[in-house]
């Protein structure tokens, strides 16, 4: 049975590095000491080690230890003999890109599907949906493909914003590159705000955090969803 956190972001605004997410994470990881690490989308282009080094001082918190991926000679045996998996965010198309070349992808996959509890933080989340084609981040960095995990059916928007209809601002917002997605694809998107998160149960999937989430299908309007809300329908 899938059990899988995937929040917007690794922190919000006036609270540490994974903080506000405590009270799910200790449901998630229960009984769980030792967590795999994937830093592949390195934030701000920081090390693998820098990055570990930060979510181990998250974790720490939960007497949990962190350990990265990168520090394993053969990553698909980490994988596979994970007990719990976390991948954080930073920049998609990079994580994307290192989890082809290294030829893990499926293997993570099948590592979600067999109930090994995972935590997606931002691009840790996006890789989670049908694509990663709706990334906000810059292509810095060419994937094998925009294929992802797809462990559910809809793909993410996170750190999703709301136009701000006072703003003179005149670039596009984020409802326009979603609809501009939606010429050439079908996926339903989910924009998730900051604060955010997605919690998935075997095949339940519920909005979860303070905020709104807003759907978007094709040739459709958006549509609000409030927390707790079954995703399923």
């Amino acid at each position: 049975m899938k059990n899988i956190i995937l929040a917007s972001s690794s922190s919000v605004h006036g609270s540490g590095y994974l903080e506000y997410l405590e009270p799910e994470l200790k449901v998630l990881f229960a009984g769980v000491t030792e967590i795999l690490f994937i830093p592949y989308a390195r934030p701000s282009g920081i090390s693998y080690e820098e990055y570990t080094e930060i979510a181990a001082k998250g974790f720490s918190k939960l007497g949990i230890d962190v350990i990265g991926i990168h520090e394993f000679t053969n990553p698909k045996s980490a994988i596979e003999n994970a007990k719990a998996i976390f991948v954080g965010g930073g920049n998609t198309f990079v994580l994307v890109a290192t989890l082809y070349e290294l030829e893990i992808m499926q293997d993570l996959k099948s590592c979600i599907e067999s109930g090994i509890p995972y935590l997606g933080t931002s691009a840790g989340s996006n890789i989670c949906g049908m694509t990663m084609q709706t990334t906000n981040d810059m292509p810095i960095k060419m994937p094998k493909s925009f294929k992802t995990l797809g462990v559910f059916p809809f793909n993410i928007n996170a750190h999703f914003i709301e136009a701000d209809k006072s703003s003179t601002h005149k670039g596009e917002t984020r409802e326009t590159r979603i609809k501009e997605y939606h010429v050439f694809n079908e996926t339903a998107v989910i924009g998730l705000k900051e604060g955010s998160w997605l919690r998935v149960l075997g095949n339940t999937i519920t909005l979860d955090g303070e905020l709104e989430a807003v759907l978007f299908k094709k040739n459709k309007s958006p549509k609000r969803v409030s927390p707790k809300t079954n995703l399923n329908h």
